[in-house]
């Protein structure tokens, strides 16, 4: 079934609040309850969705989203992100890029960046940084994961263990209030702890929509990152804990389509 327009516009929804409701979302899109039943409906024979009484929930935050549905799901608060983590990586740099849609949007904003030395088990971020020319890129080794590029396993622990990298650059699928790290995979959590562990500084890049998601398996916590990246102020009780642990935290702003196109025609002129 090919996904609506109104659909993804409705799963955006949820991500960011956790529930919609059918009265919510017909006065919101301007169409009748009736219709709205409808995409739930078929937003949940797929597994997008779960049916509650009076609307959907997201789904048990037992498995993530697909791949490309994550990739759009947010994707200018992403790119403002990945822009604000860059300017604070220099050049002539070591660092780790693990897998995720927002740590691929930092290696983007890597572009202008000389003589880094990138190594990743993501090979959506190696392609990326193979157009650079003084870049120098080192790939893991593990098991491939088709649905994203991401590799992991026991070869990918072992090749990490070889590195002291000056930044590490991470993503999490879901954060916690209290501070705890979560994700989906525990074989990706594995990769992540090690990253975290060979790195002099850990930058974790997510965007609001984490805070509204559960997932099984702890990372680690935020004492153990020294910046926090993403694209509107994280609730208090993080806050509260980045600030007893000395994290950074820096909130991204993303541009108005207006000042998208101001932009691009004064990089044309």
């Amino acid at each position: 079934m090919a996904q609506t327009f109104r659909q993804k516009d409705i799963l955006t929804l949820a991500q960011s609040a956790g529930k919609v409701t059918v009265d919510g979302l017909a006065t919101h899109f301007q169409v009748t309850a009736q219709t709205i039943r409808r995409d739930l409906n078929e937003l949940c024979d797929t597994g997008k969705l779960t049916r509650v009484h009076g609307g959907a929930v997201l789904p048990s935050g037992v498995t993530n989203l697909h791949y490309e549905e994550r990739r759009s799901l947010a994707s200018d608060q992403k790119d403002a992100i990945g822009a604000l983590c860059a300017t604070h990586i220099p050049d002539g740099v070591s660092l780790f890029i693990n897998i995720g849609t927002t740590t691929e949007a930092v290696a983007r904003a890597l572009a202008n960046h000389r003589n880094l030395m990138v190594i990743t088990n993501n090979l959506n971020v190696a392609q990326l940084m193979a157009a650079e020319p003084t870049c120098d890129v080192v790939i893991a080794g593990g098991v491939l994961r088709r649905s994203d590029g991401g590799l992991t396993g026991d070869a990918t622990l072992e090749f990490i263990s070889r590195f002291k990298v000056d930044y590490a650059v991470i993503g999490a699928s879901s954060i916690d209030p209290d501070g705890s790290l979560l994700d989906y995979d525990m074989r990706e959590v594995q990769v992540s702890q090690a990253i975290i562990r060979n790195a002099r500084r850990t930058f974790l890049v997510a965007d609001h929509t984490k805070f509204t998601r559960t997932a099984p398996a702890r990372i680690g916590d935020v004492r153990d990152l020294t910046g926090f990246f993403t694209d509107r102020p994280p609730p208090v009780e993080f806050m509260d804990r980045c600030e007893a642990a000395g994290v950074d935290v820096a909130v991204a702003q993303p541009q108005s389509p207006e000042m998208r196109t101001q932009t691009n025609m004064e990089s044309t002129a």
